[in-house]
């Protein structure tokens, strides 16, 4: 399809009906292409087992005899695995460790319902910049809710699951001196160190060890756990969003590196026991289902009466369908990431006049210095494409700091370019709204001062550098400057929906570099940017929620909060007047005060539409009034930017999206309840995309609009190819040496010992609802076995990643095993593709391997 130039995008914003409209960002999200196929295959899994958990009523002594059955039929089997952790509250079952040669034996135990893959969950660094938190505070009303509402958070339990928090630390009540406070404390009332300094989950880092070494004391060595509960509940330097709650600790990371999803629900049971009233999750597992383990045993907190917040996640580059898991879960309210205001920055000065401008300290570069003055020159002009890509003239740049415009290649070649010029420094500017956080780590290092700057800033020196020159002057200053993304969706924000076609993320709150609390060993306070920084935002407004009406259920609480949320502009193009991608912001920024504060409701929050190929929608909205005068609410709709196009570089459209009351207003008496109806007709194309819009409730009495987000998929969701061959051609038939695979051709021999066993590569382009291995004897053609069945499986994240499944030679009939003779086979893998029918042929793909010769 074409995309339309940027230069239509007026006539565009001036309509939301008629045919497909494609509107083009200034920059689309985009991930460069791996070099190679790059292996995602796990090789420690949840194993769910088949009774109820504990906290759903499931009999704690027949969860204990099943876990036997396990085991027993384990070492019956030979199977050899390391058992981490044993569930029964929140989760029936086990993780365990396989190598991969074992997980289709695993599969094959008897008593095993499902396995998922154990996820690595990465904690983020670090920034260099940060907004003011009061800016933040004032972006979703909380400085409202405290300073006019009276709202603190008191009497609430706000559980954080995270690395933990420094319990020391005085905006938490702690002495400000390294471990001289108690735990428990005043504050910090509940928690449990569930790993120890030095574990760390990735296998990559020098610094990997999988092995816990929990204690009692949830005190915080990694700060991110620090500074998501300062965001939560801090008071002092730091004044958070609810800053008189009492903190649990539940600490699932090491000093360094990363943690496991198993990890996570042994926490989440603890925090249940512990009787904690909210539970933020700044972690999670991306491209997951509503029912990996995170997410189910979120979804069964709720039920048990907590609010459960967590992050979307920060795979927005990653493509549409990144949201991850626990905040996939049904009942979970997923946290979206906004860009504050302000933004905290160092400064240079420039001349004539002494202009400051903030600046971000790229990674990889020399410490920018705090003094001196240089001469500016750039390299191209404000409309450059590939500004300095290429090598520029030796000694063009001696002494001077070169200004470089974004775009084109690398910041690394930038550098390297304007360095071996004779630069003394380099400042690159966005070609986009926001300023540029650059990394130069590359071949060839980059020895000068680099740093990143805004659009603006980088037009405002453009200018004056063409306009008879200018000097940059370091200095030792920091100060707070508008930031030209504020508002917007921050650009690592994760796209929706859920693979069941939920609408996810739900709400969205400041998230990207934001300034908080971290342990006193480490300064006491840093910037993190992230939806790990949105969620506590809104696990500190659910607590003021609360405060206010403590009588609010559990599953209501994110219903509430999106009633009242703002949608905002499309981040890539704010000045078209588009609003932004629902399945990317939700219902808007959170704006709590008026949650509180709103007599009516609206339910449900959100309306998730599914596939369009049985036609519109239909939908009932019920209006509550808990107030004592009458409120009528005129009805109309809003559309929002879209997305199509591949699953890792989508594109972006207007939909041609029909909504249509019964009725164009509703009277809703005090104290009663109205319904209206609603029908939605879902755009004709482009097939495959995702649409969504706003339901918008204006009221008569001046008091806040309330809003409902939809969004749904264009056409048969199961035409979506889910198995794509990539450059790699996959699936292969392939075998295992020294780590690497290699593709085999038609009667490959595999001789099941030593490791010599047939690996099937997948590549999953989309989440599936289940892919089965039978094998199928290669003279007739007949379906023999089933060989191995996984259900509820996440997409790759990269279009070159795959998946590594194996076969030992074992079958499954019924509850037993056998082994298949010597001979030859193939193995057929098929499909099932996201809410297919099982019996419905056409929502299957399956691929056949070549012919597998076994030879013992």
């Amino acid at each position: 399809m074409t995309v339309l130039a940027s230069a239509c995008l007026t006539a565009l914003a001036a309509t939301h009906t008629g045919a497909v409209q494609w509107v083009e960002p200034l920059e689309p999200a985009s991930v460069p292409a791996a070099e190679g196929p790059v292996d995602e295959t796990p090789q420690r899994w949840f194993v769910e087992l088949s009774q109820t958990p504990t906290s759903e009523g499931g009999s704690a002594a027949r969860l204990q005899s099943e876990k036997k059955a396990f085991r027993d039929a384990a070492r019956s089997a030979g199977l050899r695995y390391i058992e981490h952790y044993a569930f029964d509250g929140l989760f029936n079952g086990f993780s365990v460790t396989v190598g991969r040669a074992d997980l289709s034996a695993l599969m094959r135990l008897p008593g095993v319902r499902a396995v998922y893959p154990v996820e690595t969950i990465q904690r983020p660094e670090p920034g260099q910049s940060g907004p003011e938190m009061a800016t933040a505070l004032a972006m979703t009303g909380a400085d409202i809710a405290q300073s006019q509402l009276g709202l603190d958070g008191s009497g609430i339990r706000v559980a954080v699951m995270d690395t933990g928090i420094d319990i020391d630390h005085p905006d938490f009540g702690g002495s400000g001196t390294d471990d001289t406070t108690a735990f428990p404390s005043a504050r910090i009332v509940a928690g449990y160190d569930f790993v120890g300094d030095a574990f760390n989950a990735d296998s990559s880092s020098p610094l990997y060890n999988p092995i816990p070494s929990p204690d009692a004391n949830p005190d915080d060595c990694g700060g991110h756990g620090t500074h998501v509960a300062g965001i939560i509940g801090a008071n002092g330097t730091v004044k958070g969003v609810a800053p008189n709650v009492q903190l649990g600790a539940y600490r699932v990371f090491g000093c360094n590196g990363s943690t496991t999803a198993d990890v996570m629900v042994a926490a989440m049971e603890r925090a249940l026991a512990d009787g904690m009233h909210v539970l933020n999750m700044s972690i999670g597992s991306t491209y997951q289902w509503p029912e990996y383990p995170t997410a189910k045993a979120a979804s069964r907190l709720v039920n048990r009466r907590m609010v459960v917040v967590a992050s979307a996640g920060n795979s927005g580059q990653t493509g549409v369908y990144s949201t991850g898991a626990p905040s996939v879960g049904d009942k979970v309210i997923s946290v979206a990431s906004f860009d504050n205001t302000h933004v905290r920055q160092p400064l240079f000065t420039v001349s004539p006049d002494g202009t400051e401008v903030g600046f971000n300290a790229a990674t990889g570069a020399p410490t920018p210095p705090t003094s001196g003055t240089q001469p500016l020159a750039r390299t191209g002009t404000a409309s450059s494409t590939a500004d300095a890509c290429a090598a520029l003239p030796t000694g063009s740049l001696t002494g001077r700091v070169a200004l470089i415009r974004r775009g084109g290649c690398t910041f690394n070649l930038k550098a390297v370019n304007a360095q071996n010029a004779g630069a003394v420094g380099v400042v690159i500017y966005n070609n986009a709204p926001g300023a540029v956080n650059a990394t130069v780590v590359g071949d060839t290092p980059v020895t000068v001062p680099t740093v990143g700057i805004s659009d603006t800033a980088g037009l405002m020196l453009d200018a004056r550098i063409a306009n008879g020159g200018a000097s940059l002057t370091w200095t030792p200053k920091v100060g707070s400057f508008p930031n030209p993304a504020g508002g917007l969706l921050s650009s690592f924000t994760a796209y929706g929906m859920s693979p069941d076609l939920a609408l996810k993320p739900d709400i969205g709150a400041p998230g990207g570099s934001i300034y908080s609390t971290y342990p006193l060993e480490s300064g006491g306070y840093a910037t993190l940017s992230g939806t790990s920084m949105a969620a506590p935002h809104v696990a500190g407004a659910a607590a003021l929620l609360l405060q206010a009406a403590p009588n609010t259920p559990s599953q209501a609480v994110g219903r509430i909060l999106q009633n009242s949320a703002e949608p905002k502009a499309w981040s890539l193009n704010p000045g078209t007047g588009l609003l932004d991608v629902v399945h990317r912001q939700g219902a808007g920024m959170m704006q709590i005060d008026r949650a509180i504060v709103s007599a009516v409701r609206v339910e449900p929050g959100k309306l998730s539409l599914g596939e369009s190929e049985t036609g519109p929608a239909a939908r009932t909205l019920t209006v509550e009034n808990t107030g004592d005068t009458p409120v009528t609410y005129t009805f109309s709709a809003t559309g929002a930017v879209s997305t199509a196009g591949s699953t890792f570089t989508p594109s972006f459209f207007l939909p041609a999206t029909g909504v249509a009351f019964e009725a164009s207003s509703v009277t809703v008496a005090p104290g009663a309840t109205a319904t209206v109806n609603v029908t939605i007709t879902p755009p004709a194309a482009p097939l495959g995309g995702q649409y969504g819009g706003y339901l918008v409730l204006k009221p008569n009495d001046g008091s806040a609009t309330l809003r409902v987000p939809y969004a749904g998929y264009i056409g048969d969701y199961q035409a979506r190819q889910v198995m794509t061959p990539t450059a790699n051609g996959f699936p292969w038939l392939a075998k295992s040496t020294d780590g690497s695979y290699f593709n085999q051709p038609d009667g490959a021999t595999y001789t099941l010992s030593g490791g010599d066993i047939p690996y099937f590569l997948v590549h999953l382009d989309h989440q599936s609802r289940m892919l089965r291995m039978d094998v199928v004897e290669a003279a007739s053609g007949r379906v023999w076995r089933r060989a191995s069945q996984v259900e509820y499986l996440g997409r790759n994240s990269s279009p070159t990643g795959f998946f590594a499944y194996s076969w030992d030679g074992q079958v499954k009939v019924g509850k037993r095993t056998e082994t298949a003779p010597d001979g030859r086979y193939r193995m057929r893998l098929s499909v099932l593709k996201a809410l297919g029918d099982p019996t419905n042929e056409a929502h299957w793909e399956r691929w056949e391997s070549p012919v597998i010769t076994i030879a013992r």
